[in-house]
């Protein structure tokens, strides 16, 4: 049966709830970065237990994408976004009252179960909100939210943390979630959030679990969450070691990296936007020219991290096109995988493992003696596997179009559930 989806062009309510919900749990991931001394200090535990809680967070979103997804494959996406959120509000409420460090450190975990999930399913409501030509800049819009948090959430924490202590920014960020939680529930239409039963992965228990793991015999849905895993490996093993590459090589002052991390965090924004717009033109093209010049912004980056001037200019392009193909990513593994929401929340579970990758490698060269610079050439390596990846997964793609998720159920017939 084929079905028209929402023709409106104008961007729906629904889709900015979806926003702030990705902007407040943003704010959760990034936020505790600028807060760590803080709760140190205040809970009376080492910096290196401290870093737990963002070590803690990252392996929860990577698992919770997966378990909590294919949990809740049979009900209505909106219910299940609306209950995320819930989750998220949940724990931030125990991170800013935990007595203690295994309290703080149990609301990290609990607000990050719904991260992957969030994302995952978010992405496909967004989609169907929107006429299919327009779907990945529906989830980009959705994923600005997450950008605009990386660009304000490390001064935003430590603002409040350094005027008002640090419970203070858990209580705005559970404030924050209330919204999203009232906003998601009012404005999300539940024809977009249904479950379309006509669909096998629709069952419950093990036959829909069964059904959305079968979606993973696909190569391209592998070769997909390959490139999402290198692409994203590659940028965070560079910038996680990027303050270092200022200050050490570049000669900018430790003042200097708030700022420069602005530079970097408006190439987020503004590349997770057009990427999303390019994506509906020609999508794998985009995906491919994105990897392309992550690449090539890493080499130049090593080359040139002395000038004050280019790397200026290259953190913003390591943000543009390290984002650009991240809409791109979402809804190609989704179509391939044939819809299953569990597809996308193992795009976000890839894009963790990728991180955690990237960070490592980029640490063993630091600690192999090769300078502040190379984790900046170890990025480039892992981007370029990434690149090589993506263009035979394009060049493999079948010659019939993927399955289209956004344009199976609309606002006259989908069921209001």
């Amino acid at each position: 049966m084929t079905i028209q989806a929402n023709g409106s062009r104008r961007m729906p309510a629904g889709l900015i709830a979806l926003t702030l919900g990705s902007f407040g749990i943003g704010l959760t991931e990034f936020v505790i970065a600028g807060l760590l001394p803080q709760v140190s200090l205040s809970l009376a535990v080492s910096e290196a237990a401290a870093g737990w809680l963002i070590s803690g967070y990252a392996l929860s979103v990577a698992v919770g994408a997966i378990v909590v997804t294919a949990a809740t494959s049979g009900l209505s996406r909106k219910s299940v976004l609306v209950g995320l959120v819930a989750l998220f509000v949940a724990g931030n409420l125990l991170s800013a009252v935990a007595s203690g460090y295994p309290a703080m450190l149990l609301g990290r975990v609990v607000a990050a179960l719904c991260h992957g999930s969030f994302f995952g399913i978010g992405s496909l409501v967004a989609r169907r909100m929107v006429p299919p030509e327009r779907a990945s800049r529906a989830v980009a819009v959705m994923f600005a939210g997450l950008t605009l948090a990386n660009v304000l959430g490390v001064p935003f924490g430590a603002l409040v943390g350094e005027r008002w202590g640090w419970r203070a920014t858990f209580w705005a960020i559970t404030a924050i979630g209330v919204i999203a939680l009232i906003a998601i529930a009012a404005l999300v239409p539940g024809w977009a959030g249904a479950v379309d039963r006509t669909h096998p992965a629709a069952a419950s228990g093990l036959n829909g679990l069964r059904v959305q793991l079968r979606a993973f015999r696909s190569a391209q849905v592998w070769l997909t969450l390959a490139a999402t895993a290198l692409g994203y490996g590659g940028m965070f093993g560079a910038f996680s070691y990027i303050a270092y590459t200022f200050t050490r090589i570049t000669g900018f002052s430790s003042a200097d990296v708030a700022w420069l991390l602005v530079v970097y965090g408006s190439g987020l924004v503004i590349g997770n936007l057009a990427g999303g717009r390019a994506a509906d033109g020609n999508r794998d093209r985009t995906l491919i020219v994105s990897l392309a010049g992550l690449t090539v912004t890493l080499t130049a980056f090593g080359l040139l991290a002395g000038s004050p001037v280019a790397s200026v200019v290259l953190v913003f392009l390591l943000g543009f096109f390290g984002f650009a193909g991240v809409p791109g990513m979402i809804t190609r593994v989704t179509d391939y995988a044939n819809g299953v929401p569990l597809a996308a929340s193992a795009n976000v579970s890839a894009s963790n493992v990728g991180n955690a990758l990237g960070a490592w490698l980029g640490g063993l060269a630091i600690s192999a003696g090769l300078g502040y610079t190379a984790p900046l050439y170890v990025g480039a390596a892992i981007v370029l596997a990434g690149l090589v990846v993506m263009t035979i997964s394009a060049r493999r793609a079948p010659a019939q179009a993927p399955y289209r998720d956004d344009s199976s159920l609309s606002p006259d017939t989908a069921p209001t559930t």
